[in-house]
């Protein structure tokens, strides 16, 4: 049996009770934030006199960021910003969810606001439609740390019954996966798709396309669902890129892009440049894949399980061991979007949309503070 927690076994049923309650028209906001470390989420809720009808509706708000890793006691006061606003799927409607920038007490980007600069990147782009779609892998753990379904004391069959599967001798923890699609949907998140992955408790999801900035804000919304939701359940979701070492699958975040020009008939010659541009910063763009400028990729782009190695950089019709894959039906119509598989499963997709649409797409040297 799998480790879970001990919020998990509270009663749900008296928990329901006080949910349903009327709020007596107030509205309660959950701002949402990156903390220091580039990965990890934080949240705290607070109460306003109305539904807000658009985000300018919602105050700036502050926290103590010398408990985020972002401030020194001394002075430890931060600005939240709010961003883009989603509906509340755990408290319901009219609640919402809130995204926010991170400032410093003077007004400054916090060294993992990652958002600013790559909203600045994707305004400069506009003209050019750029569209993002993400794969989001993930796995479930117990909260001790070990895989979630596998045995206490050794390990699942070997890889092969476990992608895209069905049965409970091979999906472990569909539950899950089911109750943060919906709610996703709920939040009005453009998730994309599901499935199980390679690895046994190991799963993805899909979100776009979405445009800009949009990207960065849809997924980083989707991992706060998702970790809330695994909270309820009393089980983990680690965003590792190879939580597992040996012959199984690292988690990836492999990034779909298509400009207008791509999407348009002939536009496979606008991917093949896009390409050709990308293997000239291949070190570059390896040190914004992940939170730590490449380290924690390096455990997972091996050259093996579905991966090119770290220091080469490769480009491919339908090959999932290339740096950068171009989908067989695009290479068939010559035009559509290209795939590129370097970018680990805890990036920031602030980062990795940023280098992508400045690499392709921008060619001011100004744009690389």
């Amino acid at each position: 049996m799998a480790s879970l927690s001990i919020s998990s076994g509270l009663n749900k049923a008296v928990r329901q009770q006080y949910m349903s309650l009327p709020q007596g028209g107030k509205c309660q906001v959950t701002y949402i934030w990156v903390d220091g470390t580039g990965e990890g989420l934080r949240n705290k809720t607070r109460t306003l006199d109305t539904e807000p009808r658009s985000i300018d509706d919602i105050p700036e708000w502050n926290f103590d960021g010398s408990s985020t890793y972002q401030a020194e006691g001394s002075n430890s006061d931060m600005y939240l910003v709010p961003v883009c606003m989603f509906r509340d799927p755990f408290t319901l409607d009219p609640n919402k969810l809130v995204l926010c920038e991170v400032l410093k007490y003077n007004r400054l980007p916090a060294e993992t606001n990652h958002r600013n600069s790559c909203n600045r990147v994707m305004e400069k782009a506009k003209e050019h439609s750029l569209w993002f779609g993400m794969e989001q892998e993930y796995t479930l753990l117990g909260t001790d740390g070990h895989p979630f379904g596998w045995p206490a004391n050794g390990f699942p069959l070997p890889q092969g019954p476990y992608y895209c599967s069905v049965g409970a001798n091979c999906a472990y923890g569909r539950d899950i996966v089911e109750c943060h699609y919906k709610a996703c949907l709920y939040a009005g998140v453009k998730i994309y798709g599901t499935n199980a992955e390679v690895m046994p408790s190991q799963w993805e999801f899909q979100v776009g396309p979405c445009e800009g900035i949009e990207m960065g804000d849809h997924l980083w919304v989707s991992r706060f669902l998702l970790h809330r939701v695994c909270e309820d359940f009393g089980v983990v979701a680690t965003l590792d890129p190879k939580p597992m070492a040996g012959n199984w699958n690292g988690a990836g975040c492999h990034t779909n892009v298509s400009t207008k020009q791509m999407r348009e008939d002939q536009g496979l010659q606008y991917i093949e440049k896009a390409i050709e541009k990308l293997s000239k910063k291949h070190k570059e763009h390896i040190s914004q894949y992940d939170p730590r400028g490449g380290s924690d990729n390096a455990r997972r782009l091996t050259g093996l399980h579905e991966t090119a190695n770290i220091h080469d950089f490769s480009a491919g019709v339908a090959n999932r061991g290339a740096s950068i894959r171009i989908p067989r039906q695009v290479g068939k119509d010559g035009k559509g979007y290209f795939e590129d598989r370097r970018p680990a499963a805890n990036c920031d997709p602030y980062a990795v949309t940023k280098a992508i649409a400045q690499t392709c797409l921008l060619h001011s040297e100004e744009e690389n503070n």
